[in-house]
């Protein structure tokens, strides 16, 4: 994978920011990410830090838990999504790692660009990812229901 921003032009390495509370989670998503070439990887314990880091360096790439204590997957991609809507931020792609199916129509309400349903898997993951870096989507479609 070549680093260009989510700008198109080239750029030495790609910023992806890992949010999640639970070290395990993080550190799943980060051993998938690590071994990608051209991307580093930036971690946030908490629901506020993420914002913050986005406004730091905007980053190419948010991974949010769903399970963060104090403000969860859903509340930070409203937040991100309010402050690009006010153009305060430029548009970040955001990979939500949801618990369950039913959560699937937050994910999409707050306007997520991707979701995977846990448990992870490094496949699925690293799938996601690229997807998103590369500028597509990635919608999961673990446990869902077969139609009648």
């Amino acid at each position: 994978m070549v680093a260009v921003s989510r700008g198109g032009y080239p750029r030495a390495v790609l910023d992806v920011v890992v949010a999640g509370d639970e070290s395990w989670v993080r550190d799943e998503v980060c051993s998938v990410v690590s071994a990608m070439p051209d991307v580093e990887v930036r971690e946030v314990t908490s629901g506020p830090a993420v914002l913050a880091a986005a406004k730091e360096t905007e980053p190419d790439l948010v991974v949010l838990d769903q399970q963060m204590g104090n403000m969860g997957a859903v509340a930070v991609c409203l937040d991100l999504r309010l402050e690009e809507g006010a153009d305060r931020l430029s548009h970040v792609p955001v990979l939500m790692l949801l618990d369950r199916r039913a959560d699937v129509f937050l994910a999409r309400r707050s306007a997520a660009d991707g979701w995977l349903l846990k448990p992870l898997d490094p496949i699925r993951l690293r799938k996601a990812i690229a997807e998103l870096l590369e500028g597509g989507t990635y919608f999961d479609d673990s446990y869902r229901p077969t139609p009648a």
